[in-house]
């Protein structure tokens, strides 16, 4: 007898427990706005002048955008809207620099704001950098 209440008191307690973490999962949708489900990436590189970028690779968890033939001193990628459930974004830019002191930045940017930057020197120019959600 001792032991059936033991049971139907767990069973109950399981049953709430279960319940109780259904509930606090569960998400209205109208009370969450889309930009708290979304972030906006940009990914940027700079390169100093008399230099051309030549090569960028960018991408969000492993899905890899490739822009080849570039030329000029900027670039920067259209805005990607990722899912907030993403974890890494890098990036990869080639150039080709003036001279030795050339340097090429490469920038993350979420969100409107910057989150990760790598500068290199030299005049074969390969840059790159990755960020973590």
């Amino acid at each position: 007898m001792k032991l059936k209440n033991i049971l139907k008191g767990s069973f109950l307690m399981l049953i709430t427990a279960f319940i109780f973490g259904f509930v606090i999962s569960c998400k209205n949708d109208d009370d969450v706005s889309e930009t708290e489900n979304t972030h906006k990436v940009i990914f940027k590189a700079e390169a100093s002048s008399g230099s051309t970028i030549n090569t960028a690779v960018y991408g969000i968890d492993g899905n890899p955008i490739t822009e080849n033939g570039l030329s000029g001193t900027t670039w920067t990628s259209p805005e990607i809207t990722t899912e907030t459930q993403v974890y890494n974004s890098n990036v990869v830019v080639n150039a080709t620099g003036a001279n030795s002191s050339s340097t090429l930045k490469v920038q993350i940017w979420v969100d409107g704001e910057l989150k990760k930057e790598s500068t290199v020197t030299g005049q074969a120019l390969s840059a790159s950098t990755s960020y973590s959600f």
